[in-house]
């Protein structure tokens, strides 16, 4: 992201940013990872050396220690989305981040302006 030198352009561009963070649907930070695993019954095909079972989990993080819940497929779609919107609204701060640093570094030479030096 290119980052204008005039403070005008900053605040306009930093409204727009503004604008988008507002969201209509769930936000998740985790991980969504694929696992294999044996089921618990003897007699499946997996315990027998045939192909595993697979599962989703989420992985986030509670007072530093790993948590893991497991994601029923109907629900994947939707936690997907989740996840999307979480790596969005991610990236939105991080621009907003850097349009009010350009803001405050701009603010003297601003000041200067309004004052009439040059």
């Amino acid at each position: 992201m290119r980052v204008p030198d005039h403070p005008t352009l900053i605040r306009r561009m930093l409204d727009g940013r503004l604008r988008q963070l507002s969201t209509g649907k769930p936000v998740l930070a985790a991980s969504l990872t694929q696992i294999t695993k044996h089921c618990g019954r003897k007699s499946c095909h997996c315990h027998q050396g045939g192909a595993l079972h697979t599962a989703w989990h989420l992985t986030y993080k509670v007072k530093g220690r790993t948590r893991t819940v497991y994601v029923p497929v109907d629900l994947l779609d939707e936690v997907r989305l989740w996840l999307e919107e979480h790596k969005r609204i991610k990236t939105l701060l991080g621009e907003i981040h850097e349009l009010t640093i350009a803001l405050v570094r701009t603010h003297v030479q601003t000041q200067k302006r309004k004052a009439g030096r040059p």
